[in-house]
């Protein structure tokens, strides 16, 4: 049985998510109170309703306590939000996840029960700034306060180097190393996936290396050039 999850809001963000979830194999539900919003994406999903949020039966009409998680995108209206979270938490929605604009918004969402609490567009702010910083990066997930893994195309600096060479896994403390935990690379039109790669192991044109640490260490590591 595929997986259920329901997406409330049809934003850009909303409809995003639920376009993502679906192609990803998800049993989406989308629900927007513009009728305009749902018609325009229930191609898309598995299946898309209009109503309000707000009203107890319309989310027990939709058997919304069944689904295996909810995606709370509504964003300004924070009243709309707070009661959303609250009843689908109460209809026995195992997982909600629920966009906070502020830190009151995030307080208030925390205190009735979200699962998770996401900020979008703080996030993607944070993840284009450190791709900004990192030239070569493709994505830039952060985990923490200045620390975070990036997906980067292998810089002209390292190729042909050993991951040892090229500084993976080395500092002066366990706090200033930069780990390589896995290389993609084509070969033969085929895609090889390499975990944890070895010191010994040659970086290759063309390779995407996924790394994790600091992100002082990640822009000197991979932004690092050779000296001629």
């Amino acid at each position: 049985m595929r997986k259920q999850v329901a997406v409330i809001g049809l934003g850009r963000f909303g409809t995003s998510l639920a376009e993502t979830l679906s192609q990803l194999g998800y049993d989406v539900l989308a629900i927007d109170s513009d009728m305009e919003k749902v018609q325009e994406i229930a191609p898309k999903v598995s299946h898309a309703v209009q109503g309000d949020v707000r009203e107890e039966q319309f989310l027990k009409s939709l058997d919304i306590g069944t689904m295996h998680a909810a995606v709370i995108a509504i964003g300004s209206n924070i009243e709309s939000s707070v009661l959303c979270t609250l009843l689908l938490k109460q209809l026995g929605v195992p997982y909600v996840i629920a966009r906070a604009d502020n830190s009151s918004h995030h307080f208030i969402l925390n205190k009735i029960g979200a699962d998770q609490i996401v900020y979008p567009e703080k996030q993607m702010g944070i993840r284009w700034a450190h791709m900004l910083m990192l030239r070569n990066a493709i994505d830039y997930i952060p985990l923490s306060y200045k620390y975070g893994i990036t997906q980067i195309t292998a810089p002209a600096s390292m190729v042909n180097d050993t991951v040892g060479k090229a500084g993976f896994g080395k500092g002066e403390k366990d706090t200033d190393i930069v780990n390589l935990l896995m290389i993609m690379r084509k070969s033969q039109g085929q895609d090889i996936i390499i975990n944890n790669p070895s010191t010994a192991e040659i970086i290759k044109l063309g390779d995407i290396l996924i790394a994790a640490g600091p992100d002082d260490r990640l822009e000197e590591l991979l932004t690092v050039k050779k000296n001629v």
